[in-house]
């Protein structure tokens, strides 16, 4: 048997690369978007501690729907596996990881 061609090689998504691989780079870039509702509960916890369950649902409700309203976008989910895909054809070309960029937590 020939091996199968290239292109249908790269058409193909592994498990791994669906249901892990794609959905970090969706909450990596649902994070940044929503980055406003990030720092308001961050700051409500800090500000508050362990009353924080209490006292920052408003923060919480708001980065939940912030978040949820990415994730089950599909045009969200096709931009982030075209954006896997590249990553992986450039891997492919090259052997070289891309390097994750941390976010400064710190704002």
């Amino acid at each position: 048997m020939e091996p199968a061609p290239r292109a249908a090689e790269n058409s193909k998504l592994r498990h791994v690369e669906k249901d892990v691989l794609i959905p970090q780079i969706m909450r990596e870039k649902a994070k940044e978007r929503c980055s406003d509702k990030v720092q308001a509960f961050t700051k409500c916890c800090k500000e508050t501690g362990l009353l924080m369950v209490v006292k920052c649902r408003q923060e919480n409700t708001a980065l939940k729907d912030c978040l949820v309203s990415y994730y089950t976008d599909p045009a969200f989910y096709e931009e982030c596996k075209t954006e896997y895909l590249k990553q992986r054809e450039e891997y492919r070309a090259t052997g070289i990881k891309k390097k994750k960029q941390k976010l400064s937590s710190n704002v």
